[in-house]
């Protein structure tokens, strides 16, 4: 076990490099950034004074150097100038589009899209794996055709459409705003049990539009997986030798076929963090998605390599979690590689 978590490690950690070797030239692959296009504008204008800002932050931050000594410091390797340490020693760099460090940029918005990406799992697991057991375990009855009819649904729905719609009927109904987090009056205000409530309150609609289109993937991937675990002659066998129907259900099929979600972990956060802008955006939802988006238009290049890390951080992360639960849950799969 510790030999193959000390080798996954170590393969996390050549990814990683790979990854933000990758990242940060693709960032820089686009002709120019953020501060020289910045710096053509201004002399246009005739802001002899900001220039002066725009060039003292180049050489700051080292950006009229090789992009290869530009990624070496920006990583955190090779010194930087002024003091600038690196990704792997804590510094995050700058936001020229903000004008302040990228930490402050992200701020609460990382945490945040933690949380709402953790209730959209929570949602889609919750909901989804009763309903598929349900389905499959009562195939061709009338409950499974309303499940497929409803999968359907979900999966042919936009979310962002689905969230302009909700955003719309339930002002018109109800005369609410369910845009944001909380409400407007704890925007910027510290933490306290009433923001905790509304943050609580504002994330079911959130955790239920992003969710819609999983659930209902999930729903139908599951089912599938079930009727063919249900047709094997394991599952045959361990009820004619006098297992209960519910216990043989779970205690075999229903652990096979949650093999494919559990090695999907690894995928599904990041697809969650990319797949959720446009809806972060309709709802007015402070992750990084928006910020992320931003950032790429603009070539912030700090504060897009940071968010794009920080999607690999949990890309690599979820693919370990999902190994060790896939050893864990099925004893087939050996981790040493013995037989």
């Amino acid at each position: 076990m510790i030999r193959f978590l000390l080798r996954r490690i170590a393969t996390m950690a050549v990814t990683m490099l790979i990854i933000s070797a990758l990242v940060f030239f693709i960032i820089k692959l686009p002709p120019g950034d953020f501060l020289t296009n910045q710096i053509a504008e201004l002399r246009a204008q005739g802001e002899s004074a900001s220039i002066a800002k725009a060039e003292f932050l180049i050489r700051q931050y080292g950006l009229d150097k090789p992009a290869w000594q530009q990624y070496l410091v920006w990583l955190g390797v090779m010194p930087g100038p002024n003091g600038f340490s690196g990704l792997l020693q804590g510094d995050w760099g700058w936001s020229f589009e903000y004008d302040k460090p990228v930490v402050d940029v992200v701020g609460d918005a990382l945490w945040l899209t933690l949380l709402v990406n953790f209730a959209v799992v929570i949602f889609i697991h919750l909901v989804a794996i009763p309903i598929a057991i349900y389905s499959a375990t009562r195939q061709y009855s009338i409950g499974d055709y309303i499940a497929t009819f409803i999968g359907y649904i979900g999966l042919a729905t936009p979310s962002f459409l689905l969230a302009l719609i909700l955003l719309y009927y339930m002002n018109r109904w109800f005369g609410i705003s369910i845009g944001g987090l909380f409400d407007a009056q704890y925007a910027g205000q510290p933490w306290t049990w009433d923001k905790v409530q509304s943050l609580l309150s504002h994330l079911v609609v959130p955790t239920v539009v992003i969710g819609l289109g999983g659930t209902a993937a999930m729903i139908r991937r599951m089912r599938a997986n079930l009727l063919d675990e249900l047709g094997k002659q394991y599952y045959v066998t361990a009820k004619a030798k006098g297992l209960g129907p519910t216990k043989a259900l779970l205690k075999y099929p229903f652990r096979m076929s949650l093999n494919p979600f559990i090695a999907d972990i690894g995928n599904l956060l990041p697809q969650l963090v990319s797949g959720s802008v446009l809806v972060s955006l309709v709802l007015s939802l402070p992750t990084v998605g928006p910020i992320l988006l931003s950032a790429l238009k603009s070539q912030d290049q700090f504060l897009a390599g940071f968010i794009l890390m920080f999607v690999a951080v949990l890309t690599v992360v979820g693919m370990l979690v999902s190994d060790l639960l896939l050893a864990w849950l099925d004893p087939r799969i050996r981790m040493g590689g013995a037989r």
